[in-house]
């Protein structure tokens, strides 16, 4: 298990990350949209992986898990995809 040193750091980061998914949209001379929306989702990814390794601990748990975990958020992502398609 992390220590306290660690979390703080996570934590750190991920505050450093929320604020910067704020400044995307703020800076409207420097960011367009399409960039603002596309930094956001890449910061969103970091942010759940970190949280997802760290905070849920799956860092520690055996591969087998991650592997479970990882297959179930693809399959949710392709039912959002079917869903998306036939709402079209």
């Amino acid at each position: 298990m992390a220590d306290v040193r660690t979390y703080s750091i996570i934590y750190v980061v991920l505050l450093v990350l929320g604020t910067a998914k704020f400044v995307f949209f703020e800076l409207d001379q420097i960011f367009t949209e399409q960039m603002a929306i596309t930094g956001t989702v890449i910061l969103a990814v970091i942010k759940s992986l970190l949280i997802a390794g760290f905070y849920m601990h799956l860092r520690e748990e055996p591969r087998s898990i991650s592997y479970m975990m990882t297959i179930a958020v693809f399959m949710v992502f392709l039912l959002t995809v079917a869903a998306g398609y036939s709402i079209q």
